[in-house]
């Protein structure tokens, strides 16, 4: 018995999924999109949840799976700032979180390439930033985080594992080696505490000190 895959698949069931989860993750499949799968999204959740996160910055909105999870974590005040190039799949994160009963103002989506939106959001502000845009830019996207992060919030990176490929030696491509670099500075990092979660394909989050 395989019980690192059966561990993976508990952590995945043991919360669940409800309906608009369930279609904002089809949606995701069908545009070809690999959002957070169960577990790490239930990682975000109780991560904002500690937090009491009133506002938080997320990196790669997709279609609304990880956005769900986040909301559902945070404050009934706390607003949700996503980027994403691609409008489209804002508008089907948009109608999930309606269809999942948040109001319309709990949601700020803004259309762009993340290191040209994130530099115009305030120092110091957020309580969570969540990465999951290209893992080639996940260095530059650590410096904006720790740039928006207030005291004592919290950065986390999805993909972390690349399926794989980050432990492998003899691959070098551009975005698991910028993976690789993360990992370290996150790692050697004075101003952050991390820690490395085996969930879905790779959870790094580490809290600003």
């Amino acid at each position: 018995m395989d019980f690192g895959s059966a561990a993976a698949t508990l952590a995945d069931t043991y919360v669940g999924e409800d309906a608009v989860l369930t279609y904002a993750r089809s949606q995701a499949e069908r545009a070809g999109v690999q959002a957070i799968g169960p577990s790490g999204g239930a990682c975000l959740r109780l991560l904002a949840a500690a937090l009491g996160a009133k506002a938080v910055a997320e990196i790669g909105t997709g279609t609304g799976v990880s956005g769900l999870y986040l909301l559902r974590g945070m404050r009934p005040d706390g607003i949700l700032t996503t980027v994403d190039p691609e409008p489209v799949r804002q508008q089907l994160a948009r109608e999930a979180y309606q269809a999942a009963g948040f109001a319309v103002n709990r949601a700020r989506f803004i259309p762009g390439r993340a290191l040209e939106v994130l530099p115009r959001l305030a120092d110091g502000q957020y309580d969570l930033v969540f990465c999951d845009g290209d893992p080639a830019e996940s260095p530059d996207y650590l410096a904006e985080a720790l740039r928006l992060l207030r005291p004592g919030g919290a950065v986390c990176f999805e993909g972390v594992f690349q399926q794989g490929r980050l432990t492998d030696p003899a691959l070098d491509d551009p975005a698991t080696g910028a993976m690789r670099g993360l990992v370290q500075a996150v790692r050697e990092s004075e101003l952050l505490l991390p820690a490395l979660l085996p969930v879905s394909d790779g959870l790094l989050c580490a809290v600003r000190r």
